[in-house]
């Protein structure tokens, strides 16, 4: 994201100023292995915090992804359990309905191993005779209906098992997806770290800072439920930026407001993409405390207004939850929850 800085320079005198900006400019140039040497050094320090930004924003965006896939993964995980537990339910049906059919056959077999004809021609009492081979008549069809309903049984319980296959498969490569995202993440936040490192203090100090709270004022939450999570994103300022984390000790951007609307409650989408259309969207002029503010096109970021222009988020790595203005980049939407 782009933050807003101030170069805290005061107490230095001009030729120490210089001098730190020249050693600055040095680093920096090193790291981004493109400024000449002539370079002006404000404008090469400049450079390195706009990469560092940029570097930020693509982590972010590959964070929201960790997080999506991460989604995906508990989905499908909960997903396969039931296909497994479908599977060897089908499979006791199956093989009760075996069991069923085994032992009328057998009865069947050891009952009408003779012809019928000569049966009852032998029998001492024909009109039993023929009572019983109305019985085993009814047998046998029901018999044919059992079988029926094994074999549908039986295709169903293959087309369980190849669901189940399916999405064990599919989990496979989600967590593949997962990994990947995670090591785009790790890159992205340790080059930005390499690049902030090589930058004198006081302009990586620059970086950090409005924690403090505001004084907020306008109009009220629009919903009790939203008073409660703008009560639970103010005690979070001061805990630290952790990417992929949702609470409570650590929060990236998404996982502070679906933590905070979680205290009331309420559950989120765990992507500032799917926070984005899990409400009513408002315009700007319309804001009231709690809504959600999504930044950038591609809603990549996301905070909660707080009244008087103000929205509380988790800014980036190294930057604890903090107040900002609302306008502190490009707004995607805001979504009344």
């Amino acid at each position: 994201m782009a933050p807003h800085r101030r170069l805290s320079q005061s107490g230095l005198t001009q030729s120490v100023r210089v001098t730190v900006l020249s050693a600055a400019a040095a680093t920096a140039a090193a790291a981004l292995g493109a400024a000449p040497a002539s370079a002006d050094p404000h404008d090469a320090a400049e450079s390195a915090r706009a990469k560092v930004d940029r570097l930020y924003e693509e982590a972010e965006q590959a964070t929201e992804h960790f997080n999506k896939a991460g989604e995906r993964v508990e989905r499908l995980r909960e997903q396969v359990a039931q296909a497994q537990d479908s599977v060897a339910r089908g499979q006791e049906r199956v093989n009760r309905m075996r069991g069923a059919l085994g032992s009328v056959a057998g009865a069947q077999y050891r009952s009408g191993g003779m012809d019928p004809a000569l049966a009852l021609l032998l029998s001492a009492d024909p009109d039993t005779y023929l009572d019983k081979a109305a019985t085993l008549d009814r047998i046998s069809e029901r018999q044919a209906t059992d079988l029926q309903d094994l074999r549908r049984a039986q295709r169903r319980l293959g087309q369980q098992r190849t669901e189940a296959y399916h999405d064990l498969a599919e989990l496979e490569r989600s967590r593949t997806a997962v990994a990947h995202h995670k090591r785009t993440v790790e890159h992205k936040l340790a080059e930005a770290q390499r690049l902030l490192n090589a930058l004198p203090s006081f302009d990586r100090a620059s970086r950090s800072g409005r924690g403090s709270l505001p004084e907020l004022s306008g109009l009220a939450p629009a919903s009790s439920r939203a008073g409660a999570a703008v009560m639970a994103a103010r005690s979070a300022v001061g805990r630290p930026y952790v990417w992929g984390a949702n609470g409570p000790s650590g929060f990236d951007c998404s996982g502070l407001t679906q933590w905070s609307y979680a205290q009331a409650g309420v559950g989120l989408p765990r992507t500032s993409q799917a926070q984005r259309y899990a409400g009513r969207q408002v315009s700007l002029s319309e804001a009231r405390p709690g809504d959600l503010v999504t930044y950038r096109s591609d809603a990549s970021h996301v905070g909660m207004y707080m009244g008087n222009g103000q929205v509380v988020h988790a800014p980036y790595p190294g930057a604890a939850v903090r107040y900002d203005p609302v306008g502190m980049m490009p707004i995607a939407s805001v979504t009344r929850v």
